[in-house]
């Protein structure tokens, strides 16, 4: 294989990845503290070490004070008993509180890192339409990457610990071993440290065996947590929509859909259940026999009296340590293949989030967004497509100046995605969009976003509750939409997305954008709740409070023509201009 095929396999590679996606975590502004941490972590694993050591030589000078009946003795070996037990405690519980500081300050490091790219540019919502494995970001960042911080510390420690302990005891079963002699016709064979060659050759054939049995288990781990994520986010998906669900009666068929999850879940439960239970029935042996496999080897010395009964226990004690060490493939072997899998989905969120440039838009996305000095909104054989490359909008060419009331009707889907385009939140198609320099730009969805909280915090978001003062404040914006009944409630916590009904939240959203004073407002279809005399009054509202203000709405009411200047059909190519009458509003009937 060539070099440079060899550096290719080595980027490609799972351990490449991880270090790619958790390794600068070590480089970080608060690298010293952690890097302290590190150290202090690997000490202590040190010391642990010397606890076990100090355990297998207490071990022997037990033994052989029971075997020579010294009351003395065995006394003694009680006060170091009592040392060994004292450190033991503060060096454990030490290494378990500065394992978990770690690992938190190795969590929030890459939480915040996923966070900043996926809730950034709208790139919630535009990773949603790229191809490939990495649905439900929410679990990937909560659950996942606890997983894979978490785990590699914990495999990480083991690992070490498990290396030292295999350097350690070597030596030790080495000088307890002896040498070996073996007469062969007329050859004689001496084997020096024989218990060592043993326990490497038993763990090593043990270590094989589980990895063949065991194997399996990596991709039903990954099939089983995929399956979970996707039970849980039908889960909240149901939780979320509960009120509508309930009005149209389709709780039977939530109840096929989740059902039909929760059937994945059941299968992959059964294909991890089997691999584990393979796994399992393997281990189980392999444990009973390591407590029983070093006495019976070493006894035959002890029966000939070549060792004391203290000996044959550490050296017993020394094999089953130096086992345990070369069996950290076999006792870890569950807890890799599922840290595996959450690095795994973790990283596909994070390529999926790179594909998205940057913070400026995924790749082959050929729509140009700029800033222009005037005062006008410019769609320039603006083209819209899909992520997968088909037209949703042909070119279109259209200028709405300052201070316009613009209708879009015709197609639905293309005129919200042209709200998307000039939110930057959709950068798929071609052509150039021009936005006004310093312009103050308000979106108003159908549904205006309430997040948990008080009111008035509900009403400023994003900015800061209660930061207006004079003829704008939330008092008197709820006033203005006709929600004065809810001014006494400005400080109550509440989840309002379930406590206020679908007019008062478009009537909220109405309040927020008084509050905001934009000079370019952006409505999509956030009237459809309201009786048209509510519509109509609302929109007046706005076009009093701002006369100067654009105003691009989608809406497909009758009445509606008659509130704005003009309308535009993009997926028709074409445009209906009318002239605004003296109050800039027209009236006519629904």
């Amino acid at each position: 294989m060539s070099t440079q095929a060899s550096k290719d396999s080595w980027k490609s590679g799972f351990l490449f990845r991880f270090l790619k996606l958790a390794g600068p975590f070590w480089n970080t502004e608060d690298k010293w503290r952690v890097r302290l941490l590190a150290m202090a972590l690997i000490g202590l694993s040190l010391g642990q070490i010397f606890v076990q050591i100090r355990i297998n030589l207490w071990s022997a000078g037990l033994f052989n004070a029971l075997e020579q009946h010294s009351m003395d003795g065995f006394f003694l070996q009680m006060e170091v008993l009592a040392l060994i037990l004292a450190s033991g405690m503060t060096i454990n519980t030490t290494h378990m509180m500065v394992k978990r500081r770690l690992q938190l300050m190795w969590r929030r490091w890459l939480t915040k890192r996923l966070l900043d790219q996926w809730v950034s540019r709208g790139h919630q919502v535009q990773v949603t339409y790229i191809p490939g494995d990495h649905d439900n970001p929410d679990g990937r960042i909560s659950e996942d990457i606890r997983t894979t911080v978490e785990t590699a510390i914990e495999l990480f420690h083991s690992m070490f610990y498990c290396a030292l302990l295999l350097l350690s005891f070597i030596q030790i079963l080495w000088s307890l071993s002896g040498v070996l002699r073996i007469d062969l016709f007329m050859f004689t064979l001496n084997i020096p440290g024989h218990m060592v060659w043993i326990a490497l050759v038993y763990s090593g054939c043990a270590t094989t065996m589980a990895l063949i049995v065991g194997w399996p288990l990596i991709r039903a781990q990954d099939r089983r947590q995929t399956a979970e994520a996707n039970f849980r986010f039908g889960l909240v998906h149901v939780r979320e929509n509960a009120e509508s669900i309930a009005l149209l009666h389709g709780e039977a068929d939530e109840r096929r859909h989740l059902t039909k999850l929760f059937g994945g879940i059941r299968n992959t439960w059964d294909r991890q259940s089997a691999a584990i239970g393979r796994l399992f029935l393997f281990t189980s042996g392999y444990s009973i026999l390591s407590t029983a496999f070093p006495v019976m080897v070493a006894a035959p010395r002890f029966i000939a009296g070549t060792i004391t009964l203290g000996t044959l226990m550490q050296t017993a004690q020394a094999f089953q340590q130096l086992a345990a060490a070369l069996s950290w493939p076999i006792d870890n072997l569950q807890k890799v293949a599922e840290w595996r899998a959450s690095v795994e989905r973790v990283i596909k969120l994070q390529d999926a989030l790179a594909k998205l440039g940057n913070g400026h838009g995924p790749e082959g996305a050929g729509i140009e967004i700029v800033r222009g000095p005037g005062d006008q909104l410019i769609f320039d054989q603006l083209r819209i497509d899909s992520p997968g490359g088909e037209i949703v909008l042909p070119p279109f060419d259209a200028v709405i100046s300052k201070g316009e009331r613009v209708l879009i009707s015709g197609d639905p889907t293309s005129a919200i995605h042209l709200f998307k385009v000039v939110a930057g939140l959709w950068p798929w198609g071609a052509g150039k969009l021009t936005i006004p320099a310093d312009t103050r730009i308000f979106f108003m969805p159908r549904r205006p976003y309430l997040p948990v909280g008080t009111l008035c915090a509900a009403i400023a978001y994003p900015s800061a509750a209660q930061i207006y003062t004079g003829d704008r404040t939330e008092e008197s914006v709820l006033k203005k939409v006709g929600l004065d009944y809810l001014i006494p409630r400005l400080q109550e916590s509440a989840t309002w997305e379930d406590v206020l009904s679908q007019e008062e939240q478009q009537r909220l959203g109405f309040a927020r954008l008084l509050l905001h004073g934009p000079d370019w407002i952006f409505i999509e279809e956030a009237t459809d709740s309201l009786s048209p005399e509510a519509e109509t009054q609302l929109l007046t509202l706005l076009m009093t409070e701002f006369p100067t203000a654009t105003i691009l709405t989608i809406g497909y009411h009758p009445g509606l023509d008659a509130l704005h200047h003009r309308t535009i059909c993009p997926a028709e190519r074409r445009q209906k201009l009318r002239t605004p009458s003296a109050t800039g509003v027209k009236r006519g009937k629904r």
